[in-house]
Formats: structure tokens, C-alpha cells, sequence
């Protein structure tokens, strides 16, 4: 990020307190995760309360940076209208986030363990615009593409941050989604990774993991199926997104 001329500024609550860059202690504190929840929106009064120690959702990650005045982040992947989510209601509360939150998501897509066209659905209802940066397909976190398209497909980061000024410009609530797919030589195959996931679903199933355990559970049966291979591509893609998250915020600053 620094290399692209932006300052990385990672998210936490730490001993009760909204941390929005973290010193080497704190980084290390968050990466053993002893001790360390996962915190979405209704989680964080307890967590700030209680002193405990949190890994922020994107939707949390969205509150601390509008917070903060930062208005660009990346993540992995957003979370989003799990399958059979028309019947379990097991919709993340990142989406809502999105709607409400003016802060910018670089993202390599929906993770895949998700129902990508509802998600999409979701999001269109909610007014959120999604765009393709230098593609015209909604990338599938591990996978280029997941059969459904952006709302725009943008040529460069200064196109992205262009559209982002403007909406806020024009006093429109929420934030904009911008799809980065994983660089070619890390993404794996779409249907392989199809019968990963519903081999996963099906132990989650079986084992009864619902609510917030269901998306880490799913994440880490992925990883010991594909022997590792699927947490590899996810370093990367989170390494592309920070690239380009900190090449749109100097082309947002430009402009500001």
C-alpha cells in the first residue's frame, strides 16, 4: 500500500477501545486470536463495553473507518445472502453497510460459499452500486468470475474514484462496491471449487454451524480439503485488493 503511495491503516477494538491502525503489538495480539471475537455492528457496543478484544466484519470495518474520515478499505470478501438464505434469513449485516456507510469496498467479489445472485439482488435494492474494476464480471473471491455482472465496468482507478466522488457529491447515502478479481495465476477453478464448498456445506449441515460461526467454518473446512491451496489464493487476492484500495484513495484524494 505504501508502495502505491497510501497509508495502511488495519481496524480492531482493542481493550475496549477503536483502533484504526494498529502498532506491531496490536498486529500480532489480532493475528494469534486468542481471545479475539468476530464483530459485526451489534456486537461492537458489547465488545467496546466489555473490553474485549475484536476482529472486524466489513461491515464494522466500514463504521471504524467512516469514523476515522477513511474512506477506501479492502477486504477479502464481502459477506452476503448465504444459500437457502430465502428460507434461514442468514443475510450479513455487511450488506445493510453498504447502504447506509459512505465508505468504499474493494473486494475480490462475494465469498463463494454465498448465493453471489441474491447478494447482487440485495445490493441493487439497497441502491448500492457495484463495479468491475477493468472487468465487466463479479468476481467469486477465489474465482474470476461467478456467472453474474457488475452494475459498470471501469477502465481505472481514476474512473472508480471519479463515480465515488460524484455519489457522495450528490448527498446519496451508502457506499460503492468495487469487484477486483484475483490475478490470474492464483484463481482457481470455479466448479472445483463448486464441489469444495458444498462438501463444506454439508459438514456445516451436519454439524449444526449457523449464525456467525457458519462463514469462519466453512472458510477453514475449505482450507483442509484443498490441502491449503484456497488460503493461498486468499493472501493474494487480499494483496491485490490492498494494491488497488490504496491506488483509488490517491486518485480520491486528487480529486478532493
Amino acid at each position: 500500500m505504501r508502495a502505491e503511495g497510501a497509508i495502511p491503516a488495519t481496524t480492531a477494538l482493542i481493550n475496549g477501545r477503536i483502533k484504526v491502525g494498529l502498532s506491531p503489538q496490536e498486529l500480532e495480539t489480532m493475528c494469534r486470536a486468542e481471545n479475539v471475537g468476530k464483530v459485526s455492528r451489534r456486537d461492537m457496543a458489547t465488545y467496546l463495553a466489555m473490553k474485549k478484544n475484536g476482529a472486524t466484519t466489513v461491515a464494522t470495518t466500514m463504521i471504524c473507518a467512516a469514523m476515522a474520515g477513511v474512506k477506501v478499505f479492502a477486504t477479502g470478501g464481502i459477506g452476503g445472502v448465504h444459500r437457502g438464505g430465502e428460507v434461514t434469513m442468514d443475510v450479513s449485516a455487511d450488506l445493510q453497510e453498504l447502504k447506509q456507510t459512505p465508505v468504499a469496498v474493494v473486494c475480490a467479489g462475494a465469498k463463494q460459499i454465498l448465493d453471489i445472485g441474491r447478494t447482487l439482488e440485495y445490493l441493487e435494492t439497497m441502491g448500492v452500486p457495484v463495479l468491475g474494476n477493468k472487468t465487466a464480471d463479479f468476481p467469486a473471491f477465489y474465482c474470476r468470475k461467478s456467472g453474474y455482472g457488475v452494475d459498470y465496468a471501469t477502465k481505472d482507478e481514476a474512473e472508480i474514484a471519479a463515480i465515488i466522488k460524484t455519489k457522495w457529491d450528490l448527498k446519496l447515502e451508502g457506499g460503492v462496491l468495487i469487484g477486483n478479481p484475483i490475478p490470474e495465476e492464483y484463481a482457481l477453478d470455479f466448479d472445483e471449487m463448486e464441489q469444495v464448498i458444498n462438501k463444506a456445506l454439508a459438514e456445516a449441515d451436519e454439524k449444526g454451524v449457523r449464525g456467525k460461526e457458519i462463514t469462519p467454518f466453512l472458510l477453514a473446512k475449505i482450507k483442509e480439503i484443498t490441502k491449503g491451496v484456497s488460503f493461498a489464493s486468499n493472501v493474494q487476492l487480499a494483496y491485490n485488493n490492498a494494491r488497488v484500495a490504496a491506488k483509488i484513495s490517491k486518485q480520491l484524494c486528487k480529486l478532493s
